[in-house]
């Protein structure tokens, strides 16, 4: 019956050239009522297009995504509601109403093949009652920050993220783990090593060819240390739409994993015995177009603004645990026997300091860093190293920058550093704040204490990735 059906269905090269120049809108800031204008004109007057997908992030980072009739979206995209109450980590039952914004800056034109046709995409903003930002909408909070700071200082926040992920055999590995007790690797290769044609290489070129078409302009890509280990590299971007292009990455892997029969998966460790993955975060500071992180003439090559940032997250580096490694599973990936970056430092050469300062030049000097895990909710990385770079304390601490100090082994006390520490106060607010703990004691509490070496079923069954009422049921 498909026959009778005519969606729209455009080439790769076709949504390479209109996502490049929907960022390059997004970069030079056009007006969002512009934005809507042109996107709403987009919906009403081309043809084959039948659905909306927006797509929000809850607490945990975990991505929601609604399709609206594309007709319908036109007419009512400002008055579109949800059960907030269903979601973890948003309202309670009896005030669970929400309304869901448009962010149009942040539209997608994606593959037919991938996404379906007749489909675009755009992220969504929560909107609490009164009309502002839902304090839980991280993303909302990290957009303003963000807009306060240009409009008032100049700065524009820049990321660039290393995402690691393992491609493993089956569509449903994480999910039926309680039932199989392991993952099967589908190359076991090493660093940089993957034949043509085998299925890692297969994953990572389609993977990669979604990635260039949504605009991610892409740099390199390659297996990774552990088998079945995987990196697509692409250029950094300004802060919300860094974040924005994580869950997207995820998004993509996971879905291209399974159309070919397997999962990508971003557990931090999900196989003892061999490299974990993480989430390498890259951050600079540009005004006017300077990269005020660059000094010819500093310290590494990076300005006193860059290594005052640097001072300030490693003052914070334990407060900051709980949201840069958001699950049990993460703290396995804290292990210094798989150059794990765990040292509470920064350093230029050393890859277990939590903080590492790569090479650069005026154009890429930044502060990299590197003990955040490819779960954690993308949107609370960017605004905790960000706010904590620019506003947090600086400890008096002799040679902060080397002093013999370990970030938490185990989430338990990474949720009590968490919890004491006045600071993630101040950064999320005392509701927000507990309802985070809450969350990641809840899990906590469904696992192991002592994680041995072995991985446990619960570990990922309760991995925030991973949201399935029948798993979270059988518990």
């Amino acid at each position: 019956m498909r026959e009778f059906r005519d969606f729209l269905e455009l080439s790769y090269a076709e949504l390479e050239e209109l996502n490049l120049e929907a960022k390059d809108q997004r970069k030079k800031r056009v007006p969002a009522e512009q934005l809507q204008e042109q996107r709403l004109r987009y919906l009403t007057d081309t043809k084959g297009v039948k659905a909306v997908t927006v797509m929000f992030s809850d607490l945990e980072g975990r991505l929601h995504m609604l399709d609206y009739d594309a007709k319908f979206l036109a007419k009512s995209y400002d008055n579109l509601t949800f059960d907030g109450s269903s979601i973890r980590g948003f309202t309670a039952q009896r005030e669970s109403d929400l309304r869901l914004g448009i962010d149009w800056s942040a539209f997608y034109w994606v593959p037919a093949d991938v996404f379906g046709p007749g489909k675009v995409i755009v992220f969504g903003e929560v909107i609490d009652k009164n009309g502002g930002t839902y304090a839980a909408d991280i993303r909302g909070v990290l957009k303003q920050y963000s807009k306060e700071l240009f409009e008032k200082q100049g700065y524009t926040l820049n990321a660039a993220n290393e995402i690691e992920g393992f491609l493993f055999e089956g569509t449903d590995a994480e999910r039926s783990f309680h039932e199989t007790g392991a993952f099967e690797y589908v190359n076991k290769g090493g660093y940089y090593h993957s034949l043509p044609g085998d299925p890692l290489r297969d994953f990572i070129d389609i993977a990669a060819e979604v990635q260039r078409a949504m605009g991610f302009e892409n740099e390199k890509d390659h297996p990774e240390v552990a088998p079945s280990q995987f990196e697509i590299n692409y250029t950094y971007g300004e802060v919300v739409a860094a974040a924005d292009q994580i869950q997207l990455y995820k998004l993509i892997c996971r879905q291209v994993a399974t159309q070919m029969g397997m999962t990508a998966s971003f557990l931090p460790k999900p196989v003892t015995g061999v490299n974990g993955s993480g989430m390498h975060t890259n951050i600079s500071i540009t005004k006017d177009g300077k990269n005020l992180f660059w000094d010819p003439q500093g310290e590494e090559k990076i300005s006193p603004m860059a290594w005052q940032f640097t001072d300030r997250i490693l003052t914070h580096g334990s407060d900051l645990c709980l949201l840069l490694n958001a699950s049990v599973n993460a703290y396995r990936r804290l292990d210094p026997h798989f150059e794990a970056p765990n040292q509470i430092k920064a350093s230029a050469t050393d890859r277990g300091s939590m903080v590492r300062i790569p090479i650069g030049n005026e154009k890429s000097a930044r502060v990299e860093v590197r003990s955040v895990g490819p779960d954690a909710n993308p949107y609370m990385v960017l605004y905790s190293i960000f706010k904590s770079g620019l506003e947090g304390e600086t400890a008096k601490i002799d040679n902060l920058r080397q002093a013999e100090r370990y970030l938490p082994d185990n989430i338990y006390t990474a949720i009590e550093d968490f919890r004491r520490a006045e600071w993630t106060t101040k950064l999320l607010g005392e509701d927000v704040k507990g309802r985070y703990a809450d969350l990641k004691q809840g899990s906590a509490d469904r696992c192991a204490r002592l994680l041995g070496t072995i991985v446990k079923a619960p570990e990922i069954q309760f991995h925030h990735d991973v949201y399935n009422q029948l798993l979270w049921g059988q518990f």
